[in-house]
């Protein structure tokens, strides 16, 4: 198999050699360094690189972005190559020219890179290689490459194959998938042997799952082996940013913590492509990654974690002062504190055709495992917030046309600036304002979409992929009717919960009606809708679980 491709492109001949030579010492073994001086010569790479089906996992160009050549360079990696990172070579002085910075961030903005590296000094520039390798990594995962990837054999893309996709999807699990009459997939089954059945489960180590239940997948990512009467200071019922935030908070201080999750991990955040604004991510980072690297750090300070397990009734026992949660399976356990953090789910379309597609063209959340597939093709994304944003823009490095339904007057009435910006710069993504989707079918496969204006008046499109990330719902229906909500269903918090609160004591800002119970992230009523808010909410729940545990009467389990 012929090697990716590492591309550096500079005017400057003296960096362009440092730049070459410190690639070469720590890549040439894995990759192909191609160093060129020439935008012209790195274009015709670029196209032959292309034709002949060969990765290109790194651009690195050595130009000022307000140049006409580097900015067509980006922009035809990213039509030909669009899993490759794009970089700009900058010199470490570069931010005291303000013009330049100024180019250098609405490139950025607008997509065109993906960040920039400062020129390498002298050898080794490790500096120089973090960044660099950082852009590998993403690559890597983006192209299912890294070492603890699954393979899922299917017989094809939907039913029970793509069931098991979503779920590991959902835990933020590297995976890819195959066909089972392809090469690969014809491969994996004999390995597998006679017993295998389809769809067929191929793990790191290469052992095997034939068709697995969402529980033998729960074992799999390290559940607990058993939790039935066992008692923790602190059940997190939801793994999305607010949970994971408080579940590595409460277990780093030395809170006995359960997480408790029907899915797996991320929550909605998991559907973001690219988070370009979380602090301390200068170059962005993807819901998933972000959800799975808050999941190795709870566990590693000690939280257990119960994946695809639904949480069906929650009970006070006021004998011993605990909470009992009743799990879906019939087991159940107990705990002095529990922090709802279920979040909220993407409102279905409800229109009967294109449920029946769910799967096969009909997504609800984000195209990050689906993206690649869509290379060529005419896909939709409906909703106006940041989600539905992240979603285009990463569709658009595929899809040769990405329309972006909206209900509102605008972009800007539910989306951040700056993916505004990227979005009416990309000359592959249509803005339909005042529009909704009303209708669409397809022959076992989404083939046409309805849409309507404000006036009624239809059109109907042909369309391949239908992403859906409008309004969501809270998920609090199974709650007893004892936690206060609002009008909408989410939970009413500290003070809001008014009348309904039952003891001398006031609630802590979180508490809900429920002393002990807690609320955090998007299911809090007047919750902000942001990654950030909800970690921060998640972690400043543990500072009120500490007090309440000391006023509680017994020892804590830890």
């Amino acid at each position: 198999m012929d090697l990716p491709v590492i591309i550096a492109v500079g005017d400057d001949a003296a960096v362009l050699r440092t730049v070459e030579t410190q690639l070469a010492e720590r890549y040439a073994a894995s990759y192909r360094i191609a160093s060129l001086a020439s935008d012209e010569a790195a274009a015709t790479l670029l196209d032959d690189l292309s034709a002949q089906g060969a990765d290109v996992a790194l651009l690195l160009v050595g130009h000022s972005v307000d140049e006409r050549a580097g900015v067509g360079l980006f922009d035809r990696a990213r039509r030909l190559h669009p899993q490759a990172r794009r970089a700009l070579l900058v010199p470490p002085n570069v931010w005291i020219d303000p013009a330049r910075a100024e180019a250098i961030r609405q490139a950025m903005a607008l997509g065109r890179i993906d960040h920039f590296v400062l020129e390498p000094g002298p050898a080794p520039d490790e500096v120089f290689h973090e960044a660099v390798s950082s852009f590998l990594v993403e690559w890597a995962r983006e192209r299912r490459l890294v070492p603890d990837t699954v393979t899922i054999v299917g017989e094809d893309w939907s039913g029970r194959a793509y069931e098991l996709r979503s779920v590991l999807e959902s835990c933020a699990v590297s995976h890819d998938f195959c066909l089972a009459d392809s090469a690969r997939g014809r491969e994996l089954i004999a390995k597998a042997g006679p017993e295998a059945r389809l769809p067929l489960m191929v793990l790191p180590d290469g052992s095997t799952l034939s068709d697995p239940s969402n529980a033998e997948m729960a074992a799999v990512a390290g559940a607990p082996d058993r939790i039935a009467g066992e008692t923790y200071d602190m059940i997190v019922i939801g793994a999305g940013p607010a949970g994971l935030s408080a579940a590595v908070y409460a277990a780093s201080e030395g809170l006995r913590v359960l997480v408790v999750d029907s899915g797996g991990i991320g929550g909605q955040a998991r559907s973001s492509s690219l988070i370009r604004n979380y602090l301390g991510f200068a170059r962005g980072v993807s819901g998933g990654r972000l959800a799975q690297q808050a999941y190795e750090q709870a566990a590693l300070f000690g939280a257990e974690f119960l994946f695809f397990h639904r949480a069906e009734e929650l009970a006070l026992d006021e004998r011993a002062g605990t909470m009992e949660l009743r799990i879906a399976d019939g087991s159940s356990v107990s705990a002095r504190t529990v922090l709802l953090a279920t979040g909220a789910s993407y409102r279905r379309l409800g229109i009967p055709s294109l449920e029946a597609l769910s799967g096969a063209g009909v997504f609800y959340g984000g195209p990050v495992s689906e993206a690649p597939t869509l290379a060529g093709k005419d896909v939709f994304v409906v909703g106006g917030g940041n989600s539905a944003g992240q979603a285009a823009l990463h569709l658009a490095r595929y899809a040769s046309r990405v329309t972006l339904v909206i209900r509102a007057g605008s972009l800007g009435a539910g989306m951040s600036q700056y993916l505004v910006s990227a979005i009416e710069a990309a000359p592959q993504i249509d803005v339909r304002t005042g529009t909704t989707v009303c209708g669409g079918d397809g022959d076992g496969r989404l083939e046409r979409l309805v849409l309507c204006d404000a006036a009624g008046h239809e059109e109907s499109m042909p369309a391949e992929a239908l992403f859906v990330l409008i309004g969501a719902r809270p998920l609090t229906e199974w709650l007893p009717a004892a936690v206060a909500r609002d009008a909408h269903g989410f939970l009413l918090t500290g003070e809001d919960v008014g009348g309904a609160w039952p003891l001398s004591r006031r609630p802590f800002p979180q508490e809900t009606s429920v002393p002990g119970v807690f609320a955090a992230g998007d299911v809090r009523s007047g919750s902000i809708k942001r990654v950030a808010a909800a970690v921060g909410d998640g972690a400043s729940v543990v500072q009120a679980v500490h007090h309440l545990l000391a006023q509680l009467p017994g020892e804590r389990v830890a």
